[in-house]
């Protein structure tokens, strides 16, 4: 290795004054400092190449952010590769090169990459949540890793971690979304196997969560009678009369647009969120009324049920289950905006004997048919139609506390 000769120390360089053309500041061993007419000083290191012998430059960074020091170290390093007989230029090029393409091969980019790839198969809201979970939970440990070199023990220390803190469905959550990246990946020639069928039974699968629900009949008539004499705001309490009505997601009703509504025909039709298809809601005349009503209070409005603070956005989240709560209802136990769709089906099951395919179908579940055919919207219609129509009914006749009759399919 050459010998070092002619450093000066740092406080040379840091007096150094710009003149009206660059100059330069030797260093020792091709080192030196140029600097620029505008005061800038940039630490420079000049070699002859290997084999050829022609001269390059390298650029070692800018000072005082490089000090003397460390431009002396940076040009001690490309000495021993040239004494190796390795061109310091082309070795960098090299490892910028291979940092790029483990970069794009990151779990952190396929990541990003997969996403995007879903936004044009699954509503943005849910795309949304798997973003969150995962530069959350996940990009902070294995978001720099290569995506062919994540092993089964890296999920399962990520699982782990979101377990400790009791979201457990989170963890399996976020193991389902990393395999579906690493299978992506392989998908794309850039990964050989996933890690993720490994771990199964190693953290114990979530208990299965039950939205509060009324599903006896006397219970309900008595939550029907509350809706009537609720005291808060009108838009919140007719939410309140069309949750069990349309059994809808709680989320898709307080979101609904009035543009989404054809109140002559009697229809609903929106976007579910949940499995990306077009839903039909056939409207009884009951629903029909309540909207009419509804419409010359919020009608000019985007929104069925506007926000109370921004009536550009829709309400509150939790706005029906405050409401349960000050009608005396534990939304924990009893009754919730989402247990509507439960009390819909085991009603409609138990006690109008309506069919469970036809059930299925209005609730917006992807029911394979004998078949495998998915999902389709107007499926069973005429026979949802009769169902929402005796539904409504029914559920007049039992908040007036009459006898009822279970729903008579047309033979």
């Amino acid at each position: 290795m050459p010998k070092v000769v002619s450093q000066k120390a740092d406080t040379h360089y840091r007096n150094a004054k710009p003149k009206d053309a660059p100059y330069r500041i030797g260093d020792g061993s091709g080192l030196f400092m140029l600097v620029e007419p505008d005061g800038a000083k940039r630490w420079r290191w000049q070699y002859a190449r290997p084999v050829t012998g022609k001269r390059n430059t390298l650029a070692l960074g800018d000072y005082p952010t490089v000090t003397a020091a460390k431009a002396r170290a940076a040009r001690d390093d490309a000495l021993r590769l040239l004494s190796e007989g390795i061109d310091p230029g082309e070795h960098r090029k090299l490892v910028r090169a291979a940092g790029v393409e483990a970069a794009s091969n990151s779990f952190k980019a396929l990541c990003l990459e997969w996403l995007a790839s879903r936004e044009s198969v699954v509503a943005p809201a849910q795309v949304d949540k798997s973003k969150a979970r995962l530069l959350k939970d996940v990009v902070p440990w294995l978001g720099d890793k290569p995506i062919n070199a994540i092993t089964a023990p890296d999920v399962l220390a990520v699982m782990r971690r979101i377990d400790e803190r009791g979201a457990r469905y989170t963890a399996h959550k976020v193991k389902s979304e990393i395999s579906q990246i690493i299978r992506f990946a392989i998908a794309t020639g850039r990964a050989d196997r996933d890690p993720c069928p490994d771990l199964r039974g190693a953290i114990p699968a979530p208990k299965e969560i039950h939205h509060a629900a009324l599903t006896k009949p006397d219970e309900v008539a008595a939550l029907l009678r509350a809706f009537d004499a609720f005291s808060g705001t009108y838009p919140v309490k007719c939410a309140l009369l069309l949750s069990p009505l349309l059994f809808a997601r709680p989320g898709e009703l307080r979101k609904a647009k009035w543009e989404e509504f054809d109140l002559e025909r009697g229809e609903w039709r929106y976007r579910v969120s949940k499995t990306n298809t077009d839903h039909l809601v056939p409207l009884a005349r009951q629903v029909v009324d309540i909207l009419q009503g509804l419409h010359a209070l919020t009608g000019r409005g985007e929104y069925l049920f506007p926000g109370g603070r921004d009536p550009h956005k829709p309400m509150s989240d939790a706005a029906v289950n405050a409401a349960l709560r000050r009608m005396g209802y534990d939304t924990r136990t009893e009754i919730t905006g989402h247990g509507f769709r439960a009390m819909a089906r085991t009603i409609l099951a138990e006690e109008l004997h309506i069919k469970p395919e036809v059930i299925e179908h209005q609730l917006a579940h992807k029911v394979p048919d004998t078949l495998g055919t998915a999902y389709n919207r107007t499926k069973f219609i005429k026979e949802r139609v009769a169902m929402m129509q005796a539904w409504a009914d029914y559920l007049d006749k039992l908040k007036a506390g009459a006898d009822v009759l279970p729903f008579q399919r047309a033979a």
